[in-house]
């Protein structure tokens, strides 16, 4: 039996949506040569990461590895697959290999932090190949919600594996490369061993619907509009902003991209070629002399961001331009899980402005996914006819039943979460060993580890309120003066209808008068004395328990 083992190891993308990052290993256990597949974010929420500004998977266990670490391969470019590349490349120091349209993106991410642009290598997509140690990889076209996605054809002496990325199987896309079906089927001619796939519609039982069958419904609604038509969609999706934009045009109007990742994406689809024909588009500042209804803004913020243009213009303006009652807003686009409140204010303040939104509820046909729906996947398995399969890019109910989907066809399937290795080595995927993983926060300009206790801090911050006690002892160990403190977040008045400072400051003094010599003389209990004085008084005047922070001054 060989001693080398063929090794998976998701560090992010599975049990989850988002932060994509997958190690790949070949070699004798603990000595692999290795490669990474995707190196993504995912974004934070006000009640689970409040001031977080981006979430990045934990690379602890491969940063330690570094030195066996061949390369880091990018399968498109959304930012749950390439947001993290330019964070993380100085700590890995591994090159980074896409096709075009993804290494413009990559790049201007390097270049933001400070790295080489260099360091990403632009390869042609399939026969083409990268021989990397005992990997020779391909980039095989898929289509997909953006340009130039591609699956990964990992060759190893253990036998080949095509990583999907995401995937849809769709003939007619309108930007990028159209499915095809003989390719596929000429790759996956010579065997299989594990097809790592696409899990995030595994429960939508219709057949996915091809980009080119949302144009004409769009192109009848903006034809229908009386007022100014604004629509949203995934910045990343240049085909859509393309059928949008082609709608508008046809309807007379003028057409004007707002928000800094509309206008990057759309200039990296033309500077790589992926974008050939694009109707021609006019700045902010000439918009707002142009009438209301010959004027199509094609905005960011499909998911409720609370700093891109939709969101902007729902609370009011955007760059000189108002939306009033009579004009329209089009979510050409769907609401990913967990930001249905953020979108839902933005429809209501449209809605207060008079404005008529028009989204997935409306009956129209206005959005098709970027992901292949549970029949799709069926014929992914069917094409490819893998050993066995491995699902990825879903949350732990989408891995387990793509897993019973496998098994329905009789291939072999495992549900691998962040940190679980696999051995694909056999005829049958097992786990080798649990590798501890979690995420690393970006915080401002700092990162910061999931167990720092930063984010927990300011959870309970939000949720009991802030009290800061300031006490001065003097050179006799005595009290000087009274303790005051200052409160944020929390009610002015509690039971007593006095004012809370005064109640607790009031109660502080009284215990700072009773208290011995053995607890002024020490910091630590006169500290948590003071706290704990502070958290009885404030639950009994206001039912909460704030947390406190002691400030103790000693004159000597």
């Amino acid at each position: 039996m060989s001693s080398e083992r063929l090794i998976y190891l998701p560090l992010g993308g599975a049990g989850e949506i988002g932060m994509n990052a997958y190690v790949y290993g070949y070699g004798k256990p603990d000595q692999e040569r290795l490669i990474l597949v995707d190196i993504g974010v995912t974004f934070p929420d006000m009640d689970s990461t409040p001031g977080v500004d981006l979430i990045l998977p934990d690379i602890s266990w491969l940063e330690a590895r570094k030195d066996r670490l061949e390369a880091v391969f990018i399968t498109h470019a959304h930012e749950d697959h390439v947001g993290a590349v330019g964070h993380y490349y100085a700590r890995l120091g591994a090159p980074v290999y896409a096709r075009a349209f993804t290494a413009n993106i990559a790049r201007r991410k390097l270049a933001e932090y400070g790295h080489p642009e260099r360091a990403v290598k632009v390869v042609s997509p399939w026969p083409a190949v990268s021989k990397l140690g005992p990997f020779s990889v391909g980039f095989l076209p898929i289509s997909h919600s953006i340009p130039e996605s591609s699956a990964l054809v990992i060759d190893t002496p253990d036998g080949r594996i095509i990583h999907t990325g995401d995937f849809k199987l769709d003939e007619t896309p309108i930007v990028g490369e159209a499915f095809d079906r003989k390719l596929w089927e000429s790759v996956a001619a010579d065997g299989v061993k594990a097809l790592v796939c696409d899990s995030t519609n595994i429960f939508s039982r219709s057949a996915g619907q091809s980009e080119v069958s949302v144009g004409p419904e769009i192109e009848a609604l903006v034809s229908s509009a009386k007022g100014m038509v604004v629509a949203t969609t995934f910045a990343s999706n240049v085909a859509r902003v393309k059928t949008l934009a082609e709608a508008g045009e046809r309807a007379g109007r003028s057409i004007c991209l707002m928000g800094r990742a509309m206008n990057r994406m759309v200039e990296a689809a033309k500077e790589t070629g992926v974008l050939k024909k694009f109707p021609r588009t006019i700045a902010p500042e000439e918009a707002k002399s142009v009438p209301r209804e010959n004027l199509m803004l094609l905005v960011t913020g499909s998911q409720g961001e609370r700093r891109a243009a939709s969101a902007q213009l729902a609370r009011g303006k955007y760059q000189g331009i108002t939306l009033k009652e009579g004009d329209m807003f089009l979510f050409s686009s769907k609401t990913i899980p967990g930001n249905e409140r953020g979108v839902i204010r933005i429809v209501n303040e449209f809605s207060e402005l008079g404005v008529d939104v028009v989204d997935e509820s409306s009956g129209g046909h206005f959005h098709v996914s970027g992901h292949a729906n549970r029949p799709d996947i069926a014929e992914m398995h069917d094409i490819v006819k893998p050993q066995m399969v491995i699902p990825m890019h879903g949350e732990h109910r989408h891995l387990r039943e793509h897993v019973k989907l496998a098994k329905s066809k009789r291939i072999k399937g495992v549900v691998a979460v962040n940190g679980m290795m696999i051995d694909l080595s056999g005829n049958t995927p097992t786990i080798a060993e649990y590798i501890e993983t979690g995420r690393t926060y970006l915080d401002g300009s700092v990162q910061i580890g999931a167990l720092d206790g930063v984010v927990r801090d300011r959870i309970r911050m939000a949720l009991n309120g802030q009290v800061v006690v300031t006490v001065i002892i003097d050179e006799n160990n005595e009290p000087l003066g009274d303790p005051w403190c200052e409160v944020n977040g929390l009610s002015e008045v509690g039971r007593s209808r006095a004012p809370l400072v005064d109640v607790l400051e009031e109660d502080l003094s009284q215990f700072l008068n009773r208290a011995g010599k053995k607890t002024l003389n020490d910091d630590d209990k006169l500290e948590e004395s003071l706290r704990r004085v502070v958290r009885k008084s404030a639950q009994d005047e206001i039912g909460k328990k704030p947390e406190v922070i002691v400030v103790i001054s000693r004159l000597s």
